[in-house]
């Protein structure tokens, strides 16, 4: 699930000719803007120029956040909610641009009032999160919380996510409670970026030259960076929505907002800008029950929601609200109180939701509707107790500030490492590879006679780490060719190959046992997510068509054609691609080619689907493996190789070792067998079973022939 960003944090700009604008919450000099607010809304304790009042600002958060929340709940019709984080990115950099140009601020300053703004809120929650994880989540989710807590407090979240969602296998995860704090990483690394931006170009800069500055390096940064979010759009969606350079043109567009307020204040453009508001605010608002899970986002389809707020911002600055103005109604009392407590209840929300999904599983949307209200008391109390009272109560001087900042990281962190030190008691030391119990030949039972396991292996803690070796051969997403990758005796004349998409990949060390006996080599040529069979597919991770496993799969096909004959092509995959009519097409153009090289072809029947993270599931339950079992009807489906007749078509040796993880004929399929753990998440097998069962498919695939 896609989480957006929680609302801009920013700080209000003022300007001695007060022309740029004011965000929603910005203290405002009631009689210049009367405005119906609580009592604790005082006056900063430092001086400022007086400057408007932005009621639609804060309503604009409020429709953003509503939005984000909407869509995180999963009520109908709010598909495309997760435009919210463009929003907020927009209006903080509208709202930071206006405060480092209008005002004389150092750096130093600058930081402090971010720290006090943003982490004193944010560590309450992290803190929250960690207490609640480690009392209702298993030991396993606990470990992964408390590395994600770690991350979030150092501000870097969101490139831990890049790297666990463009890592295949790592994206079967769940979501974490604190994915949502990828957002506050990327926003406070463009807070330091900006504030050295815009307040060096200040420092040397003077008077038009000054002005021309920030405006070129404001459309220079935008540009360069909308360049490199179209283009990893279409090749990594996860990098294109976490990082920080595909994000920064949209915190550059409400910059542009920022200083082109000051040229349209004091001209007669009230209907321009009336109109411009109004097509903004229909730019915001179509997006969220247009767009769904399936557009390729951010790309070109973010520049629609960012325009739409920019032209917003920028409608709004110098002039009364009037019945025709959008401004007006994004002014209304209910959409202000949400955009006032959007920070917060965005910080909230989120681990609410997952926690209580991890604990309970999938719920129904009014569920999650009724806990996202919930969210909001926690949320509330936050504001009122610990936000507001160190924002406003504090000391503006710039020690506070960054004691404050540097108390509200050093405390999540301590939280974390305590939350990850008792996850690792729980669980015990991962880093001891596990040691594969003898497997039987052939027969009903997994392991060979008198073999007996005590306890589970591989352990709980090793099982989510128990890969093949050699992962690098399983290339990456957006490779189309595959590395020279052996094992066993490389200089040998005689080779094994495997073949397939990462359900071939688990069986890289059974293919290492028996190569080695004979003193041949074994080549992988492993591309994840890719289906051997010949067809076109859309890869989730990359949010598209799976351009690069078509090309890949015909380089793969060639390289074999053209290249020595091996031993023996060993195939195997995900059988889950296409229809079933689709499978068996794809799969005799794949077999053509590979029947004309002439090679001995062999497939490993693909192994039960339990979709759901097994490790985790018996880290849950204390390592009872009759609480993880999951339903056969879904454990598989229909093989064109095995049940289709392709294999004795084509004279493929086939083994079938579903059967054997999935025995007798009863409604489930055990996740644990004979003391061993067969899944190391949701749908691979462990490494030590795939080198228990190399003896039985040493004998199939090899010794039969």
């Amino acid at each position: 699930m896609p989480t957006a960003v929680p609302p801009s944090s920013a700080e209000p700009p003022t300007t001695a000719s007060s022309d740029l604008l004011l965000p929603g919450v910005v203290r405002v000099d009631r009689r210049a803007a009367p405005d119906r607010r609580g009592a604790s809304e005082v006056a900063d304790p430092e001086p400022r120029q007086r400057a408007a009042f932005r009621p639609d600002i804060e309503g604009l958060r409020g429709i953003a956040v509503l939005s984000v929340l909407a869509f995180h709940a999963a009520v109908p019709g709010f598909t495309g909610g997760y435009v919210g984080v463009d929003i907020f990115f927009v209006i903080s950099g509208f709202l930071i641009t206006g405060l480092l140009v209008g005002r004389p601020l150092g750096l130093v300053d600058f930081l402090a009032r971010r720290a006090r703004r943003i982490l004193p809120a944010a560590a309450v929650v992290l803190v929250a999160t960690a207490a609640a994880g480690g009392a209702l989540l298993d030991p396993l989710r606990g470990t992964d919380l408390a590395r994600d807590l770690i991350a979030a407090a150092g501000q870097y979240a969101n490139w831990r996510f890049v790297g666990r969602q463009t890592d295949y296998l790592a994206a079967e995860h769940d979501p974490s409670p604190l994915q949502h704090f990828w957002s506050l990483g990327v926003e406070n690394q463009f807070y330091l970026l900006w504030g050295v931006l815009l307040l060096g170009l200040a420092r040397y800069l003077h008077g038009r030259r000054r002005t021309l500055g920030i405006s070129l390096a404001t459309v220079a940064v935008g540009g360069v960076s909308l360049v490199l979010c179209i283009r990893w759009t279409q090749t990594s969606a996860p990098f294109a929505y976490f990082s920080t350079a595909s994000r920064l043109w949209e915190f550059a567009a409400g910059a542009c907002a920022a200083l082109l307020a000051g040229l349209a204040a004091g001209r007669r453009v009230d209907r321009a800008l009336r109109l411009l508001g109004w097509g903004g605010l229909a730019a915001v608002v179509v997006p969220i029950f247009l767009y769904d899970r399936n557009t390729p986002f951010p790309g070109t389809a973010a520049l629609l929601p960012v325009l739409g707020a920019a032209a917003v911002l920028l409608a709004g600055p110098g002039r009364a609200l009037t019945a025709t103005d959008a401004g007006r109604l994004l002014a209304t009392r209910p959409l202000r109180a949400a955009g006032r407590l959007s920070y917060a209840w965005y910080l909230w929300h989120w681990p609410v939701l997952t926690i209580a999904q991890a604990r309970y599983g999938t719920l129904p949307w009014t569920t999650l509707l009724a806990l996202v209200a919930a969210s909001a008391l926690p949320a509330w109390l936050a504001m009122r107790l610990v936000e507001q009272p160190l924002r406003y109560g504090s000391s503006p001087a710039p020690r506070r500030g960054l004691a404050v900042g540097a108390s509200a990281l050093v405390i999540p962190l301590i939280a974390g490492l305590t939350l990850g030190g008792g996850t690792v008691r729980a669980l015990g030391a991962a880093d001891t590879p596990s040691v594969a119990p003898a497997g039987a030949v052939d027969g009903p039972s997994l392991l060979a006679p008198g073999t007996r396991v005590t306890g589970l292996t591989p352990s709980l803690a090793r099982a989510r780490e128990d890969f093949p070796p050699g992962k690098g051969c399983e290339i990456p997403l957006n490779a189309d060719t595959s590395p020279r990758c052996l094992f066993g005796d490389t200089n040998s004349p005689d080779r094994i190959v495997l073949l397939g998409d990462s359900h071939a990949g688990q069986w890289i060390s059974a293919g290492i046992a028996f190569a080695e006996q004979r003193h041949w080599a074994l080549e992988v040529l492993v591309k994840p997510g890719c289906p051997l069979a010949t067809l076109t597919v859309r890869n989730n991770v990359l949010g598209r068509t799976f351009d690069e496993c078509d090309r890949w799969r015909e380089n793969t096909l060639t390289r074999l054609a053209t290249g020595p004959k091996p031993r023996l092509v060993v195939m195997a995959g995900l059988n889950r691609y296409g229809t079933r009519e689709e499978r068996t097409q794809g799969w005799s153009r794949t077999l053509d080619r590979l029947a004309a090289t002439g090679a001995p072809l062999a497939y490993l029947g693909d192994t039960p689907m339990p979709g759901k993270d097994i490790p985790t599931c018996l880290a849950a339950s204390d390592g009872r493996s009759d609480a993880c079992f999951f339903p056969r009807h879904t454990a598989f489906e229909a093989d064109p190789m095995l049940d289709g007749g392709l294999a004795a078509r084509y004279g493929v040796r086939v083994v079938d070792v579903g059967p054997l993880l999935c025995p007798g004929s009863g409604p489930d399929c055990p996740a644990v067998l004979e003391g061993v753990v067969l899944y190391r998440d949701t749908g691979h097998i462990t490494d030590t079973l795939a080198r228990v069962l190399a003896p039985r498919l040493d004998k199939g695939l090899l010794r039969a022939g």
